[in-house]
């Protein structure tokens, strides 16, 4: 009886050591990204200045930037000017959008208002944006080709530098590298 006591208590352990290893052995932001080289979902928002609806089709044509963002996220505040500079430093080259998840429009006003709106900010009322494109979290920033293609995110605020590489691949059409997806 005491060996199947034992036994039983070394296979506990052995089973709790393979999920602590398979664990730490992995990056806990990174999420499965099922939309990567898939057509882009369509969506209809609200522009927050002025009230036009603008569409994914509306887009085309032209690299689209999309990032998720909400005014009580601190990594939204810490991203936003990346992405200010962002818009002004290659507007020409890609068409840049907010999308504001899971927040009031008087609270993004305010964000905005403090940190900056040079691109179009849109308001997903009910999320369903959110949810086409699979948003685990804010922010996230999704990079599409001219032609409406996902070619691939970033999770978390992004820096220049990530921003200026995605946007080259956007451009050049190179591939985007496995890692920041």
């Amino acid at each position: 009886m005491k060996w199947r006591i034992t036994l039983g208590f070394a296979v506990l352990c052995l089973g709790l050591l393979a999920v602590l290893y398979k664990g730490f052995g992995s990056n806990p932001r990174e999420v499965p990204f099922m939309l990567k080289g898939q057509q882009a979902p369509t969506f209809s928002l609200r522009r927050m200045d002025t009230g036009e609806r603008v569409t994914l089709e509306s887009l085309k044509g032209q690299p689209v930037v999309i990032n998720f963002w909400a005014s009580w996220c601190g990594p939204c505040k810490m991203e936003h000017p990346v992405l200010e500079w962002g818009a002004r430093e290659f507007g020409q080259q890609a068409r840049f959008v907010g999308v504001v998840f899971e927040d009031t429009e008087e609270n993004a006003r305010q964000f905005l208002s403090r940190l900056g709106a040079s691109f179009p900010q849109l308001i997903d009322d009910r999320s369903a944006m959110a949810v086409d494109y699979g948003v685990a979290g804010v922010p996230e920033t999704y990079f599409i080709d001219a032609q409406g293609i996902i070619r691939t995110k970033h999770v978390g605020p992004i820096d220049p530098q990530t921003l200026t590489e995605r946007i080259r691949e956007l451009t050049t059409g190179a591939a985007a590298p496995a890692a920041g997806q």
